[in-house]
Parts: structure tokens; C-alpha cells; sequence
């Protein structure tokens, strides 16, 4: 508690900038309130400086190495082919991250929203103090927002420092290993083992679960291992990481899978074992919101608070830790500030996408799922290998998973594994929230030749009309 010191009285105060703090800042100044958003890092959050953007635009930049380097069938050659690491780096942040962050701090002026730079901290349930270097400034809030998002999780014996990295330092490395070495085959750490694959390192995963890719079941993720397999990738699951000894030029990791221990040596090792909510210093303590056992912000379906006029987004609140769901739940926070009694969190799909090298997505319920809630519902599955389109992209791999209810045909699930899966999820989770059935899909025209088509004939398939398989 700052002594003394005055107040500034503000309207919504929102803290953290990422997918989830600036669109709620955003959408909150839409609708009409007046707005200060506290920032200790930088405009854009984790997600558009250290994540899901720069991450993105490095695993672009792999598959077209990727497919440089590799023979084609269809009698494209290429030669003298290299990578400049330095350029590649250099595009990744100004072309495209800091692009994307310079287009936020603009909506954000455009909006009118105050930006206040610092590390915020709650007093009591109406006020914060900021602090930023020696300085300190306390604000009086009508309303609040949190959404300080989330950082990984570090294991005992493996901290961050030097070449034991974490997925912001995998991003940057000085150049691409020779060999990287994963403890943790999750989205994050399959994605970034992936992307250094394909720009020629060796890569080991170890994993400490019977499987990686966890949420993504086994049949889905056979071709995202066939591949990675087929490059020389190494995949350790059941795994035990016991230690890791830095050296000035690499780092030697002992670990025990199938009852042997046994050490491997590379690079760095990128440790991504999940992530951890930034709630422990919010000062929470002083206020009336309830944190569960994991740190998580409770909250209602309006995304308030046990403390009613403080609001949480994002990482800090139970689910999966997606952007998307952090930008969805901002909408709903701002607007439930705004008095709108629409203002309520009622999905019933949440996309999740891993950027693979075959990608991933699903929505919805899943074969496990439906099996788990004893639903009267079936799974039907086209595969891309029938899809002109993906033939004439050469990527025939993977299929579109269709699931629907056996009385009222409704789709209630969708999986993908193959080319395009992150853009064409988008349409299955607009069918699932709105109720459509397989005949509704199967009745849209869709243009051919596209990867979409393989929807419409997957919904064909459902309906017991297949034209194409």
C-alpha cells in the first residue's frame, strides 16, 4: 500500500496488452468507456511478440526451406539453395512482429485508450498501484479487466539460462542448432521441434506423457509422427528428464524412458512443459477474487469475478491457454461492463490448432469425448487423398473428420490433420455453434477445386450420399 500518495480516478482499467488485453481495451472504448491499459512489457503480449506470431512466421519460412532442399515429384529443381538465419530473424521482427504490434499501439490511439507503462498491483478491490523503475502512480477503477496472461513453467534442475532455453529464446537462437534437444512434446515444443527439423537440425522430444500432441488423439497425429519420424526426428515418450549439465558449447541432458537411462547431447534444449498463470503478483490477496488451486482467476460466464466489478481474461482463467479464447472472452468482459445482458460465454466449440508440419485442428467433440459422455453420435472421415486440390498441391496426406448426432444429424465435432487444417476449422466451428447439420454442409456449394470440398463430401459421407470416396 502506497502512503500518501493521490489517486488518479479512471473508468476500465485493463492490465496486460496481448490477444486478450487489447481487444478488450479495444472493444471496451467502443463501447463507450473510457479506458487506461497498464503495460509492463511490450504492446501485443506474449502471443505477438515471443508466441503464437514470430513462431508462425519462423515455421512459414521452414516448410518452404523444407521444400527446397527436398526432391519433388513434379520435376521442379532447385539449386544453391541456403538460409541467412540473420535475414530470417531480421524479417521475423521488423516485417512481421513489429508490424502487427505497431497496427495494435495505433487501433489503441485511434481508440483514445491511455496507455500507462508499469507492473500493476491491486491495493484493495478499487485500487492498483503501478510501479515502473522508481516511479509509482496509483489508479482508482470503476472497473477492471485482468488479463496479464501466462509464462512457462520452469522444472527444477532445468531453469532458463544460457543454452536451456524457452520457447522465447527457441525463437531467437543464434543460429539454427545442429541439434535440439525438447523436453516437453506439447503444441509448443512439436511446432518449434518441427520448425528446427525442417531447417536441418536434429531434434530429440522427450516426453513425459505415453503420447505427445496431448488433446489430439492417436489417429490424428499419425501423420504428423510418420513425418517427423521420416526426417530423423527422435521421440522419447514415458520419459523421465533427470538432469541437464551446460557446457560453453552445448548441453547434455540424462533421462530414463523404458526403464534406461541414458544421455543426450546437443545445442540447447528447449524445456516447454506448459505454462504458468501471471497471477501470483497481482496482489489478489488484497482484494475479494478467489484463485483456484492452480492460480486461476474464478470467474463467471460473464467473466466477472468474485469480486463483481473485476473481470479476468485469457491464460489467468480455466480452459486452454489459446489467444483466441482470450480475444473471445475480451468481447464478452468489455460488453458485460457495458450493461449488455447478452454478454455471456456460451460456446460450445473452442478450435485448438497445432501448426505441425502436417497441421492439426479440432472442434467440438472428439471420438474420445463422445465415447466419455456416452453420446448417440458418429465420427465419418474423408481423406485428402480423394481431394483434387490436395493432389495438385502434393499434399494429399491427412483427413477431414466429421461428427454428428445420429438422431438430429446436428454437427457436434470436427477434427483435421493435413494441409490448410487451421484456415478450413473455421467453418466447422461456425456450423457447430449454429446448430447446422451434415445435409446443410452437403447442400452449400463449395468451389472446386478447393480443399473446402473435402467438408462437403465428408458431410456427404454422413449423410450416406458419398460421391467421391
Amino acid at each position: 500500500m502506497v502512503v500518501g500518495a493521490q489517486a488518479t480516478e479512471v473508468e476500465t482499467v485493463v492490465i496486460g496488452s496481448g490477444p486478450g488485453g487489447y481487444v478488450a481495451a479495444i472493444r471496451a472504448a467502443e463501447l463507450g468507456q473510457k479506458v487506461t491499459l497498464i503495460e509492463s512489457g511490450e504492446i501485443g503480449g506474449v502471443c505477438l511478440n515471443v508466441g503464437c506470431i514470430p513462431s508462425k512466421a519462423l515455421i512459414n519460412v521452414s516448410h518452404h526451406y523444407r521444400d527446397e532442399m527436398t526432391e519433388q515429384p513434379f520435376g521442379l529443381h532447385a539449386t544453391g539453395v541456403s538460409l541467412d538465419w540473420a535475414a530470417t530473424q531480421d524479417w521475423k521482427q521488423k516485417k512481421v512482429v513489429e508490424r502487427l504490434t505497431g497496427g495494435v499501439a495505433m487501433l489503441l490511439k485511434k481508440h483514445h485508450v491511455d496507455i500507462v507503462r508499469g507492473t500493476a498491483s491491486f491495493n484493495d478491490n478499487e485500487q492498483i498501484n503501478v510501479i515502473e523503475g522508481d516511479n509509482h502512480e496509483l489508479f482508482q477503477f470503476k472497473n477492471c479487466i485482468i488479463a496479464t496472461g501466462s509464462r512457462p513453467v520452469q522444472i527444477p534442475g532445468f531453469e532458463f539460462a544460457n543454452r536451456i532455453v524457452d520457447s522465447t529464446g527457441a525463437l531467437s537462437l543464434p543460429a539454427v542448432p545442429k541439434h535440439l534437444i525438447v523436453i516437453g512434446g506439447g503444441v509448443i515444443g512439436s511446432e518449434l521441434g518441427g520448425l528446427y527439423l525442417n531447417l536441418g537440425a536434429k531434434v530429440t522430444i522427450i516426453e513425459g506423457l505415453d503420447h505427445v500432441l496431448n488433446g489430439f488423439d492417436a489417429e490424428l497425429i499419425k501423420p504428423v509422427l510418420d513425418d517427423f519420424k521420416a526426417q530423423g526426428g527422435e521421440i522419447y515418450t514415458s520419459a523421465k528428464a533427470k538432469s541437464a549439465v551446460q557446457t560453453d558449447n552445448g548441453v547434455a541432458v540424462t533421462f530414463e524412458a523404458d526403464g534406461k537411462e541414458q544421455t543426450v547431447t546437443g545445442d540447447y534444449l528447449l524445456v516447454s512443459v506448459g505454462r504458468r498463470p501471471n497471477t501470483d503478483e497481482l496482489g489478489l490477496n488484497n482484494t475479494n477474487v478467489k484463485l483456484d488451486e492452480h492460480g486461476l482467476i474464478q470467474v463467471d460466464d460473464r467473466m466477472a469475478t468474485t469480486a463483481a466489478h473485476i473481470y479476468a481474461i485469457g491464460d489467468v482463467t480455466a480452459g486452454p491457454a489459446l489467444a483466441h479464447k482470450a480475444s473471445f472472452q475480451a468481447k464478452i468482459a468489455a460488453a458485460a461492463i457495458s450493461g449488455d445482458p447478452q454478454a455471456r460465454d456460451l460456446h460450445y466449440s473452442l478450435p485448438a490448432v497445432a501448426y505441425t508440419n502436417y497441421e492439426l485442428a479440432t472442434t467440438g467433440e472428439t471420438p474420445e469425448s463422445i465415447k466419455e459422455k456416452n453420446l448417440d453420435a458418429k465420427a465419418y472421415k474423408f481423406p485428402f487423398a480423394a481431394n483434387g486440390r490436395a493432389l495438385a498441391m502434393n499434399a494429399g496426406t491427412g483427413f477431414i473428420r466429421l461428427i454428428s448426432d445420429n438422431q438430429s444429424k446436428a454437427l457436434i465435432g470436427a477434427q483435421i490433420v493435413g494441409p490448410g487444417a487451421s484456415d478450413l476449422i473455421s467453418e466447422l466451428s461456425l456450423a457447430i455453434e449454429n446448430g447446422l447439420t451434415t445435409e446443410d454442409i452437403s447442400l452449400t456449394i463449395h468451389p472446386h477445386p478447393t480443399l473446402g470440398e473435402a467438408i462437403m463430401d465428408a458431410a456427404e459421407l454422413a449423410d450416406g450420399l458419398p460421391i467421391h470416396i
